[in-house]
Order: structure tokens, then C-alpha cells, then sequence
């Protein structure tokens, strides 16, 4: 049987090489782009993107994040290069702490909150799964970016529309 860290590495290693297929495809002449005055930038939904891997050492390594006692800035991420050495730096950190973890920790508790107000309390694990989903989900909604600019999307878990003729 394998561990939770064991499947959580399989799955991190699979999920990143659409996102890195995903990734290097954002045209660098749409950074500032958006589909909706609602929605981010492309630079900023690629950037989260790829630093999402950084949350699994952030479970691993802390036992709360606070928002209003963090001093997070998102990376400046010039150019798609930029954009993936950032996610493999994170992408190789994130592996390294869960090749280093063992599967107890996954149950101790970590605290998502802003000062007093607690917006959420789950496990390290399922910290990470969320982190995991988080990467899922925006690599999705890169993907609407992208198709409304008319970029071919490449597959996910098998071929994409544009990847075949019907």
C-alpha cells in the first residue's frame, strides 16, 4: 500500500506536466490581458500558478498561514522563462519537503486566517491536497484564457479538442 506522501508525490509529478505544457504557452504579449474587469491579469493567474507548489512546503513547514501578518507580494515575472524556473524552484522544493515527510504530519492541524478572523482549520494533508486542486482548477480557468485568445490547449488527461480532428 502506499503512503499519502507517496501518492502525493505521484500526483504533484503528474499534475505538473500539463502545467508546465500549460505554462509555456501563455503569450508573453497578453500578460496584461483579462477576460472579465473581475478576473486577473494573465501574468497574475499564470504566476499563481506556478507558485501553488510553494504551498505544499508552506504545510509542510508551517502550521498557519496568516494573511494579515505575511508580507506576500506575488513573484514579477517578466517573461514565460521567468515563469517556469519559478514553478520548477518550487515544484523541486515542494518534493524535496515531502520526500522528507512522513505521513504523521499530515494530520496535525494548520490554520488559514487573517489576524483574529479564521477562514479555515484543516490538516497539513488536506492543505495540500488543496493546494494540489488550486493548481487543477487555475490551469482550468488558464485554459478559458487561452481558448478565448484562440491558443490551441494542449491535453490534460488525454487529447484536447485541439489536439485531434473531429
Amino acid at each position: 500500500m502506499k503512503t499519502m506522501i507517496e501518492m502525493f508525490l505521484k500526483e504533484l509529478e503528474q499534475e505538473a506536466k500539463t502545467t508546465r505544457k500549460m505554462l509555456a504557452i501563455v503569450p508573453e504579449d497578453k500578460y496584461d490581458w483579462k477576460p472579465h474587469e473581475k478576473s486577473m491579469i494573465m501574468q497574475r493567474l499564470a504566476t499563481h500558478i506556478a507558485e501553488l507548489p510553494g504551498w505544499i512546503s508552506m504545510a509542510i513547514n508551517t502550521d498557519e498561514l496568516d494573511f494579515e501578518n505575511n508580507n506576500y507580494a506575488p513573484k514579477t515575472i517578466k517573461n514565460n522563462k521567468e515563469l517556469l524556473n519559478y514553478f520548477e524552484e518550487l515544484m523541486v522544493a515542494a518534493k524535496a519537503d515531502l520526500e522528507k515527510t512522513k505521513d504523521e504530519l499530515l494530520s496535525k492541524k494548520w490554520v488559514l486566517r487573517s489576524g483574529k478572523t479564521i477562514y479555515n482549520t484543516s490538516t497539513k494533508g488536506e492543505t495540500i491536497r488543496v493546494a494540489i486542486s488550486q493548481t487543477i482548477h487555475h490551469r482550468a480557468q488558464l485554459g478559458v484564457y487561452l481558448r478565448l485568445l484562440n491558443i490551441p490547449i494542449p491535453g490534460s488527461y488525454g487529447p484536447s479538442a485541439d489536439d485531434q480532428s473531429f
